[in-house]
């Protein structure tokens, strides 16, 4: 040991023993723009971590280089400058999570921003957790019912799983997850609605829906609008799958919608092209595909031995004109277990849901339907798409044989079954009575313009004299030969 080492080791052993002490590492702001701050220094820092600023504004370390590291700044960043000093808080970044959440507007900070009182009882949920492995897992077999007829029977969503809305801008996307948050009513589902890039007055909107459907009351509102900073709308769907695990920890069913993932893909790039990383394909960064992988392998089903529970994920993505082969919708398709595709051209012909049958699927919901479902939709996906291929190829022909009107005649009616009006959800029994009229012909002889009068006709007489029949096929969710007669006799007496 030479001299100076020798005597910074007394400098220590004095130190040490002259009482209480505090070491902390500072780092120093070299630039900041648009939410990101660049700092030198802080060589012991860790991703994730989250540092302070001098005046006070928190930050998360996103990007670790050689000579400097990258912060994303919760709060306004307004407020610091190059020069500015900050230093490790020691913990990974976290979101305050509580029941109180309920019925509540919050940000990606687990803030509330309705004006509301703040959360008294919270604990804190990491935004960034690794997945539950497969041991812990349960496969689906529950389904999540959305009250749409054309979903529940053709692509049947299960708790745990994860299907995509996906479709051009207008055509329905967000209503359909809307329209499932409104069914969870009596489901016993909480449901979280994150939304992420979105203008306020859109957001508003949905939170005017829900209370006018009564179904706050079993939602939370994760909010980061257009107008926060890419760096909140970054963190937006991480933080809202946190408070889910909360309460799938407690063994509840959670119901998460990402409205929408291309603009929480172009926040990322946002950031990530301030902080220079390589652009890849369409400028987005390298790891965009793991943005969103580790996201939605959050959402599973838990098994009973560890605490049950489940969390199904809803995302959204937008597409332009109807191309499905660009990045984030590839990307995106190929992490989630089936796609809801809605056609602008099924919109635009007042096709509501405006669900291409044939392109749109479920690779989990078979598993989850309910047996009085299957019963009743187990032919009728092929039926669709067999007419809509037939009644394309029937405008070139000029005689049509007996068989093949027949079809094309039944397949118009199970089109006009499967329209329904936005944020009117059906019950099971409900569903399962108009798909039985029109799967089994019943239907065949009246007029198309007037099935949606046949079909309210229908739902109307159930609700009075089949309200026995209602009650005992949404509790046992199965329909026996003698429930199939009583049906029968109910529909006929409307017919």
């Amino acid at each position: 040991m030479n001299k100076s080492d020798d005597l910074l080791k007394k400098a220590e052993d004095v130190i040490k023993k002259s009482g209480n002490f505090v070491v902390k590492e500072y780092g120093e702001v070299i630039e900041i723009k648009d939410g990101v701050a660049l700092l030198s220094g802080l060589s012991n820092i860790s991703f994730g971590e989250v540092i302070q600023f001098e005046n006070g504004v928190k930050g998360y370390v996103i990007d670790i280089d050689k000579n400097n590291i990258g912060i994303i700044v919760l709060g306004n960043y307004l407020g610091i400058k190059s020069g500015d000093k900050a230093y490790g808080l020691g913990y990974t970044l976290s979101v305050p999570v509580s029941n109180e959440m309920i019925g509540r507007v919050v940000n990606p900070l687990g803030e509330p921003v309705d004006g509301g009182e703040k959360f008294s009882k919270i604990k804190l949920y990491p935004v960034e957790k690794i997945a539950p492995g497969v041991i812990k897992r349960k496969s689906v077999d529950t389904p999540i019912q959305t009250g749409l007829k054309v979903i529940d029977s053709l692509i049947p969503i299960g708790r745990g799983q994860r299907e995509l809305i996906i479709g051009d801008r207008g055509t329905g996307k967000t209503t359909i997850a809307i329209d499932t948050i409104i069914n969870q009513k009596k489901e016993n589902v909480i449901c979280i609605y994150c939304a992420v890039g979105q203008r306020n007055s859109k957001i508003a909107s949905v939170i005017e829906i829900l209370k006018q459907n009564e179904a706050m009351g079993h939602t939370i509102i994760v909010s980061a609008s257009a107008s926060d900073s890419a760096s909140l709308q970054y963190l937006a769907p991480y933080s809202a799958t946190a408070i889910a695990e909360y309460f799938m920890d407690q063994g509840k069913d959670v119901l998460v919608v990402y409205d929408d993932l291309t603009k929480h893909a172009w926040a990322y790039r946002q950031v990530s092209l301030i902080l220079r990383r390589p652009a890849g394909r369409e400028a987005y960064p390298g790891d965009v595909f793991y943005l969103h992988s580790k996201l939605l392998e959050r959402a599973c089903r838990i098994d009973e031995k560890y605490g049950g529970g489940s969390i199904t994920a809803l995302p959204i993505i937008e597409t332009l004109e109807g191309d499905l082969s660009t990045y984030i919708p590839t990307n995106v398709i190929s992490i989630t277990d089936g796609q809801i595709f809605l056609e602008t051209d099924l919109f635009n012909s007042g096709i509501k849901p405006a669900v291409n049958i044939g392109l749109s699927v479920s690779r989990v919901g078979g598993a989850a339907q309910t047996k009085a479902m299957k019963k009743v939709a187990g032919k009728l996906k092929l039926d669709l798409a067999q007419y809509r291929e037939m009644a394309a190829f029937s405008q070139f022909e000029g005689e049509l044989d007996e068989q093949t009107k027949n079809f094309l005649n039944r397949g118009a009616r199970l089109t006009q079954i499967l329209i329904q009006d936005k944020n009117q959800p059906y019950s099971l029994a409900h569903q399962v009575a108009v798909i039985y009229a029109a799967s089994t012909g019943m239907l065949d002889k009246i007029d198309v313009s007037q099935i949606k009068k046949i079909e309210e006709k229908i739902i109307n007489h159930l609700n009075t004299a089949g309200k026995k029949w209602i009650e005992r096929v949404n509790k046992n969710k199965i329909m026996d030969e003698k429930d199939e007669e009583e049906l029968k006799k109910l529909i006929t007496e409307v017919l």
